[in-house]
């Protein structure tokens, strides 16, 4: 039974660190608005391929709910209809929700796969809520963080909706990411709690504060780099995207605090990677911290100096959200040792 749920709680991490993934890669293509509409793409299961498939046709047949574009509207088809030969609005209602009326089909196959991970993400907390069950007289908090994990799911399904109707509201895209990693945390937290035996690292209260520090900082930098990469694409909305040495040419202050922030994070890093091999703390994930905050940052450079190659927005992103799964579980490790206290 601990099997299965483990392995069950390690799918739906994965699973939700492919929807991070398939995020920044819509954010990389700018595909937010693939699809106007939420949950489905067009009013449809399966979205179009085609902008003939949006367009309205004589003696053609839609089914209630499917969506259309029409003199740069979206228009709702309010029943099943089979169309004549001229078009009649009474068949069809406006879409409220935003007055986006673009049809790419690359953005919106990369915006709806990004939506199908999603849902595979959390059919998968479903089912490890339900795997829960089982650990209700023994392990309560087993089940109730597994419950709440769904519901967390649930509510970034619901911001995912808000973002589209929002048309990508910055602050909203934010709020999306920052979910995303609290999901991240309490899987980390879930799998660390069912896998939980008291181990002999020597717990010392300082490089635990340490670590949170660090921890609480990678978030910061998180949230100031999504206001950075709102930033870079509204400056890339102005200049083009073949125009890329253009795109830092007015920053914003958020930018030089994140770029600074990020030698703060890696010097303090640096020192509690010593302070962990000094005490000989056996947190070796500290060696993983180091690796991608390094990579975190080759990647800013790229961007900075070479002009944001192809994939390094996303790497970075993906690195950054890495990054404080690693961290998070190392607070986790040093909360469970043996209470002999040691100072360097």
């Amino acid at each position: 039974m601990q099997k299965t749920f483990i392995k069950t709680a390690k799918l739906s991490l994965i699973l939700v660190y492919l929807v991070i993934i398939a995020g920044a890669v819509v954010r990389m293509t700018g595909s937010g608005m693939g699809c106007p509409d939420w949950p489905k793409c067009f009013g449809q299961y399966i979205p179009p391929t085609n902008i003939t498939e949006l367009q309205w046709q004589p003696f053609s047949f839609f089914k209630k709910g499917e969506v259309i574009i029409v003199d740069k509207t979206l228009q709702v088809a309010t029943r099943d209809v089979t169309t004549k030969a001229q078009f009649n609005i009474k068949n069809w209602e406006a879409y409220t929700k935003h007055d986006y009326a673009t049809f790419n089909a690359t953005h919106t196959w990369i915006e709806y796969i990004n939506r199908l991970f999603g849902a595979l993400a959390g059919l998968a907390t479903l089912v490890l809520a339900l795997l829960s069950l089982k650990y209700w007289k023994t392990k309560k908090i087993v089940t109730l963080l597994s419950w709440a994990i769904v519901f967390a799911m649930v509510f970034q399904a619901w911001l995912g909706a808000t973002v589209v109707y929002s048309v990508l509201n910055p602050v909203k895209i934010t709020v999306h990411m920052v979910m995303a990693l609290a999901i991240v945390a309490m899987l980390l937290y879930l799998i660390y709690t069912v896998n939980k035996t008291v181990n002999n690292r020597t717990q010392d209260k300082k490089t635990k504060q340490l670590i949170i520090i660090t921890l609480l900082l990678t978030l910061v930098q998180i949230i100031l780099g999504t206001q950075v990469r709102q930033m870079v694409d509204d400056q890339a909305d102005i200049v083009g995207e073949t125009a890329k040495h253009l795109w830092l040419n007015n920053v914003t202050i958020t930018f030089y605090i994140h770029r600074s922030f990020s030698i703060i994070v890696l010097l303090l890093n640096a020192y509690l990677f010593y302070r962990i091999h000094k005490l000989k703390l056996g947190l070796s994930k500290i060696n993983w911290v180091l690796l991608l905050l390094l990579l975190e940052i080759i990647t800013g450079v790229a961007m900075n100096y070479i002009h944001f190659p192809f994939g390094s927005q996303t790497l970075h992103l993906v690195l950054a959200s890495l990054l404080f799964g690693v961290q998070f579980y190392m607070v986790l490790e040093l909360a469970n040792t043996a209470k002999r206290d040691k100072t360097l």
